[in-house]
């Protein structure tokens, strides 16, 4: 194994196990100014063509499926084509937010969608005549069967589909209209600088990315609340930029949705997560039952804090009593610890987790010219993942470690299935994520020494409960009544802001000290070109997430291949029928629900019952 040596703050030299920069020479050599890169570029418009020619030829029938699969072998050449050039420039982008030339090749690869795009819907309209009789026995076949559920969500999309020639001018336009607005939002986050002056008296300029890592997490509230005026001010000042991001962004979904003669802004999220509105529903309003004793674990927390209520920065805050000192963990130690507990639940993640350190997976420097926030991403030709972040000691930091590999422990298990059914929806890939959080969580909160140090720790768990459950739940009734707004017309800053205040308000029952209003601008989420409505899958994933945890512990030794064969099916069927299958619940009733909220309550209890005797 490689030792890396870097500079300490004194000038020596430490010693480190693994790599705290990712790799991605092995992937494309030479970074933006690969030729390998450009050579696959130019490669995968040959394949797009190859592609469109075969499927212009094709002819249905019945008596030849082997022609269908041979299409299928075709179009998967140029998804993970896609797929391994976006990865790797997204990469370059995200560890140089200043890297132009990356820019110009993500603009290059862009360019080649709509004509992909153009051959995708001229075969899904090709599946659409084909009638159901003969679709049946088609699906019957041996090279057809395995991705007959796949097939069967291309052929009911087709059925709502414009003129090819439409569909083409659409997919042409967006990418100057709905990919360009999100690239804009990215550029327009680059330009954010956060000025920060320390005890020392010195000032420096931060990303919006550190910034974020410190208003958050700093233990002195001086240094949160100072920083959160700053936060607040700068995304307040370019606020009219981000309003037209917003506004021309969902604007031109909203456009796309009219087209296509669909009116509910929720169709194609639901359609795309594979799961039904009452399923939703009934999560959130099982949730919204049970939102009191959020509020009282969040005022305990703020009561801890010498506080009446508690303020938004002061949410994901450390809680620190008496003399104890907040456990780091460096980097190597939090590989070790988070693959040493992987193994008494899987193995196997723990040895996937292992080699994922060893071949430098994982980009999680800090430093400045970074993008903020985490990812994982796959890369479907090499069959490998590069990971995202920016790692900062915390025990935050590891949970973020261990959910990022968790995406990446779950794409592992279905490399060697067809690209089709490689294509899980969002809401079923926070599972594995979060399950991975969930591991390490309770396995930090086992190692507490003192009373003090559990009231940290459990407090560090109950973070993610919060976010899903309340930040979350706020993002998405805001996003339902800009979207209800946007329908309308255009959507000024100051209605949006006000939105986002309202919708805090609600989802919070109106019990903080402080709100963040430009929260709307400041999230990435709400600016992704890919899936509309891109928050409530991390509630959905969250909570049933804490239902596989809870089968886990009963289930012990014979989990781990009940657990990879329930991720090997997260895009062959519908997330009710995959609820249904492996677990044997039904997810539009609230019992599910209620019970991995049931685990959330019991944490909040004994919180507060340790907590007692430090308010009073």
């Amino acid at each position: 194994m490689k030792s890396y040596a870097i500079l300490g703050k004194e000038g020596g030299m430490n010693t480190m196990t693994y790599a705290i920069n990712w790799d991605l020479e092995s992937i494309f050599p030479g970074g933006s100014q690969s030729e390998t890169l450009k050579t696959r570029l130019s490669q995968l418009s040959t394949e797009i063509a190859e592609y469109h020619r075969a499927i212009e030829a094709w002819t249905p029938s019945v008596k030849q499926p082997e022609e269908l699969a041979t299409i299928l072998q075709l179009a998967e050449k140029c998804t993970n084509g896609f797929g391994q050039c976006g990865s790797f420039i997204t990469a370059l982008l995200s560890s140089n937010v200043n890297d132009q030339e990356a820019k110009l090749l993500m603009g290059e690869l862009a360019a080649k969608r709509p004509v992909f795009q153009l051959a995708a819907t001229i075969f899904s309209k090709k599946l659409t005549a084909i009638s159901d009789a003969d679709w049946a026995t088609l699906m019957q076949s041996s090279a057809l069967a395995p991705v007959a559920f796949r097939l069967s969500e291309i052929r009911r999309d087709g059925k709502e589909l414009l003129a090819e020639s439409e569909e083409n001018i659409i997919h042409t336009l967006a990418l100057d209209g709905l990919n360009a607005w999100s690239e804009h939002y990215d550029t327009l986050v680059a330009t954010i600088a956060i000025p920060f002056t320390d005890k020392e008296g010195k000032t420096i300029t931060l990303s919006a990315g550190q910034a974020f890592n410190k208003m958050m997490g700093d233990p002195d509230a001086d240094v949160r609340q100072t920083l959160f005026t700053a936060w607040e001010q700068a995304w307040g000042e370019k606020e009219a930029l981000f309003a037209d991001t917003l506004n021309h962004l969902d604007g031109f979904r909203i456009a796309t949705q009219r087209l296509h003669g669909v009116t509910d802004y929720l169709k194609e999220p639901l359609e795309y997560n594979r799961l039904k509105k009452e399923t939703l529903d009934t999560m959130w309003a099982t949730i919204a039952k049970n939102k009191q004793p959020m509020m009282d674990f969040l005022t305990r927390k703020a009561q801890l804090f010498g506080k009446e209520k508690m303020p938004w920065q002061d949410q994901d805050a450390p809680i620190i009593l008496g003399d104890m000192e907040e456990k780091t963990y460096s980097f190597d130690q939090a590989a070790d610890f988070i693959t040493k507990n992987f193994a008494s639940f899987s193995p196997k993640m723990a040895d996937f987790a292992q080699m994922a350190f060893e071949k430098a997976w994982i980009e999680a420097e800090d430093r400045p010219g970074k993008r903020p926030g985490g990812y994982c991403t796959g890369l479907p030709e090499s069959k490998e993942s590069r990971i995202f972040m920016t790692y900062s000691n915390s025990v935050n930091e590891v949970a973020t470690l261990a959910h990022e590999l968790g995406h990446a422990f779950h794409s592992s298990v279905l490399w060697d299935l067809p690209s089709m059914n490689q294509d899980y929806a969002m809401n079923v890939a926070e599972t594995a994520s979060t399950f991975a959080e969930l591991i390490v969580a309770d396995a930090t909160l086992k190692e507490a020494q003192t009373v003090e140090e559990k009231i940290n720790l459990l407090d560090t768990k109950m973070q993610n409960a919060v976010a899903m459950f309340l930040n979350i739940h706020a993002r998405f009734i805001f996003e339902n009544n800009f979207y209800t707004a946007r329908q309308k017309g255009l959507v000024s800053p100051q209605q949006i802001t006000d939105m986002m205040l309202a919708a805090q308000k609600e989802s919070y029952l109106d019990q903080l000290a402080s709100y963040h209003p430009h929260f709307w601008a400041a999230k990435l989420h709400f600016f992704i070109d890919d899936i509309p409505f891109y928050n409530f899958p991390y509630t959905f994933g969250y909570l049933f997430s804490m239902g596989i945890y809870a089968y886990a512990s009963q289930k012990g030794a014979s989990f781990e291949d009940d657990y990879i064969a329930l991720l090997r099916d997260t895009a062959s069927m519908t997330t009710e029928e995959l609820a249904e299958k492996h677990l044997g619940v039904d997810l539009t009733q609230p019992d599910f629900w209620q019970a991995g909220i049931d685990m959330v309550l019991a944490d909040i209890t004994t919180f507060l019952e340790i907590t007692e005797e430090f308010v009073h």
